[in-house]
């Protein structure tokens, strides 16, 4: 250790222990003539008690204001507080020994007692708040006596600035007067004396000197002033693009519905469509079976009409067979009454012979177009006949197609009580379980289904079989309910759910 270290602990161990011993006779001298003091004001026992109030509440006070400091929190007025307790004690203490007025040496003997305690503990408060803003990097230099004695104003205005903006350098403080004082100089050599004439930001540095900025930081505070407000406008630019692109994610969104509930409608169009068209093809099948059934209505009437001509030509045919024969036999009876004038008639004969010839030309070309004539009568009622068997087989036929009507309709009328018959054993087998009526409709749905495939389907059935207007009539809901009962009774019937009247 060295002769300077060496001296350095002598005087810290003479400082602490002369201190303790101080403080130790301050607090005794103190203690007694507080006693002394509180008996004649009538204290009572509490007079021993009254020193220790008074003078350790000085030390806890400021031990409270070291420990505030310590954890950055300070609070003034515990200092202050331990300083009125101070003023009080002295106070006390030269009252102790009487009159102030009457007795001022003794008075004075008596203050110095508590004094001496003050100054010991408050030199301990310095160094425990020295040590603290050392190790804080905070050295704590405060405005020098000198400076308060030389210049007063200037060192209250840097007393001011060094606590208002927790300036803790004394020489920091001197440094930015200095730079100030210079940069003031160099103003009025380039605008002279009148520095009203000087631009307003080269200005910055006097006029921010009340606030501690140093001559650099206020010159450089239009650029940062220019920075912030270019980063608030960067900012407003982001938020702003940021609000642009919510507005077209929201129109994104807005069209994304309006897509999804337009091609919703085209569904249900196309559905409205396919129920339409099937409807159209069923009454374009019975359009076509009536047609059909008039067709075989015409063409029977259109044979009973052929055949009843056929039957006038033959009619008329055999009439004029008739008259051909009666012709014949009207020529007949002339030849013979020729062959009988023969005899006396010779010469006449060949002429009479050529004219029987000739009727009998005659004769044979009427037998020929009769035989013709019996021959189309009899086409004709062969196509009579046939179209006897036409009209034979229509009747049949409508005959069938009455009794497969018949027959339709018996199903359709057992198919109808059955499924009465299903419903009612549904619906109490519902109210036995007490279903909700969204179940109650799906499974309304599904027994809808079922009756749309028939009592002898097996396998898989396709839950669109019943349309969603249909669906929605029978249960008196909106096509949007209809679709979501239609589903859930996709969901039953996938999962096995039957009729009542097939269930095991």
């Amino acid at each position: 250790m060295t002769a300077a270290g060496a001296v350095m602990w002598g005087l810290t161990f003479l400082a602490v222990a002369g201190g303790a011993v101080l403080a130790g006779i301050g607090f005794t001298g103190s203690y007694t003539a507080l006693v002394n003091l509180g008996f004649r004001h009538n204290l009572g026992d509490f007079s021993y008690a009254f020193p220790v109030g008074v003078d350790v509440g000085i030390v806890v006070l400021l031990a409270l204001d070291l420990h505030l400091i310590r954890r950055r929190t300070p609070w003034p007025v515990l200092r202050l507080l331990a300083h009125g307790f101070t003023a009080a004690t002295i106070y006390f203490n030269a009252a102790s020994a009487g009159s102030i007025a009457n007795d001022p040496t003794g008075s004075a003997m008596h203050a110095v007692i508590p004094v001496m305690f003050i100054a010991a503990v408050e030199a301990g408060r310095r160094l425990v708040i020295r040590i603290t803003r050392i190790e804080a990097g905070r050295p704590s230099e405060g405005v020098p006596l000198h400076r308060w004695l030389l210049a007063p104003w200037p060192a209250w205005m840097m007393f001011r600035r060094m606590r208002l903006y927790g300036i803790d350098s004394y020489q920091r403080a001197i440094e930015l007067e200095r730079e100030r004082i210079v940069y003031r100089v160099l103003l009025e050599r380039d605008h002279g004396s009148d520095l009203r004439k000087a631009p307003a930001d080269a200005l910055l540095p006097l006029t921010m000197a009340r606030f501690g900025l140093s001559v650099d930081e206020a010159l450089a505070l239009p650029a940062e002033a220019e920075e912030r407000a270019r980063l608030r406008a960067e900012r407003r630019e982001a938020f702003e693009a940021d609000l642009a692109a919510r507005a077209d994610a929201r129109t994104a969104d807005t069209q994304i519905f309006r897509l999804r509930t337009q091609g919703k409608v085209e569904a249900a169009g196309f559905e409205v469509g396919a129920e339409t068209a099937t409807a159209k093809a069923r009454a374009h099948a019975r359009t076509v079976a009536a047609g059909r059934e008039a067709e075989a209505v015409m063409a029977a009437a259109a044979a009973e009409q052929e055949a009843a001509e056929a039957r006038r030509r033959a009619a008329e045919t055999d009439q004029a067979a008739a008259e051909t024969e009666q012709a014949a036999a009207e020529t007949r009876r002339r030849a013979a009454e020729t062959e009988r004038q023969a005899a006396a008639f010779e010469r006449a004969c060949a002429q009479e012979e050529e004219a029987a010839e000739e009727a009998r030309l005659r004769a044979a070309e009427a037998a020929r177009a009769a035989a013709e004539t019996e021959a189309a009568a009899a086409e004709a009622r062969r196509r009579g006949a046939e179209a006897d068997r036409q009209r034979a087989l229509a009747a049949h036929d409508r005959i069938a197609l009455e009794e497969a009507s018949e027959a339709a309709r018996l199903r359709a009328a057992e198919a109808r009580r059955r499924a009465a018959e299903t419903e009612m054993r549904a619906l109490e087998m519902e109210d036995e379980a007490k279903l909700t009526p969204s179940a109650r409709g799906a499974r309304k749905v599904a027994r809808m289904i079922l009756a749309a495939y028939g009592p002898d389907h097996t396998g898989p059935v396709n839950p669109e079989a019943v349309d969603l207007q249909t669906i929605a009539n029978a249960l008196g809901v909106s096509i949007a309910t209809a679709s979501q009962r239609r589903a859930d009774a996709a969901d039953l019937l996938a999962s096995g759910y039957s009729t009542p009247v097939h269930a095991s």
